[in-house]
């Protein structure tokens, strides 16, 4: 029997897709389908193959920092445009696009909290605004963060994951490079540690100025870790890079990055090296 102009077969396969929608979830690494809570309940690692998707800044504080322990801190910095940028859109209106869809301010949490009881200055990109690219406000905060650590002598813990400076803020942004560097000195001075925990990906500017300057650089599985990507740097050297090339495991191999950890172990091993270094 027809149904508008359907079968009640294709209504009642129209009805199950609806009603997986939403309750199943496909790995795209291993291809096995899974509950999305299965995805969800394991923070975001595929339960089958290990296979790690972007995590939430937020999820990441919820993830290493103590329960109710995270106060944030320098909120209500807003980007500004000096320089008048325009490119498919006005750089106030993308801003405001942003904010919009994301409920953020920009892409820069930070904050203080302990991490198994020890006090901790702690950051995160925030990747879903403008691909957790850095911008003044970023590097401000960043900054900022770095010279509390300094001040306190506590350790500061920063996620990253950033696709690199903000070409709409053109020299401003590339100038927090050097700022963040600057101010990460100064915390070196008083002999407080810097944990880098290099996410998917980590690359740009970012990747080029404070991320691979931990004393401990600490890398997930898979995460792209490097300046330009791989297609770009074979554009140009007209060269096939080798497999692997900027993955996590490649700079392990290379000694770029001196550990990688899985996501359930993150915790337990920035704890131990704050230990090592601290006690």
């Amino acid at each position: 029997m027809a149904l508008f102009g359907k079968t009640k077969a294709d209504v009642d396969a129209s009805e199950k897709k609806t009603l997986g929608r939403g309750v199943f979830r496909k790995c795209d690494a291993c291809n096995v389908t899974l509950r999305a809570e299965d995805f969800t309940s394991n923070h975001e690692v595929c339960p089958a193959c290990g296979h790690h998707y972007q995590l939430s800044g937020e999820a990441w504080v919820e993830l290493l920092a103590d329960p109710g322990s995270f106060v944030e801190l320098d909120t209500g910095i807003l980007a500004k445009d000096p320089l008048a940028f325009t490119d498919e859109k006005r750089y106030p209106d993308r801003l405001a696009a942003s904010r919009k869809k994301t409920g953020l301010e920009d892409a820069m949490l930070v904050g203080e909290a302990t991490l198994i009881g020890r006090p901790i200055q702690l950051g995160t990109f925030l990747f879903r605004f403008m691909g957790g690219s850095m911008g003044s406000v970023v590097g401000e905060k960043i900054t900022r963060m770095l010279e509390r650590g300094a001040e306190k002598r506590q350790p500061v813990v920063l996620l990253t994951a950033s696709g690199g400076a903000r070409m709409q803020e053109g020299a401003l942004s590339l100038m927090q490079m050097a700022k963040t560097v600057a101010a990460l000195r100064r915390l070196r001075d008083v002999n407080a540690p810097f944990v880098s925990v290099l996410l998917n990906p980590t690359t740009g500017g970012v990747a080029a100025s404070f991320a691979l300057l931990g004393d401990i650089n600490i890398a997930e599985p898979r995460a792209l870790i490097g300046f330009a990507g791989p297609r770009v740097i074979e554009n140009t050297i007209r060269q096939k890079l080798p497999e692997g090339f900027q993955r996590a495991e490649f700079l392990l191999e290379h000694g770029m990055v001196d550990v990688i950890a899985e996501r359930q172990e993150m915790r337990a091993t920035i704890a131990r090296f704050l230990s090592h270094l601290l006690d």
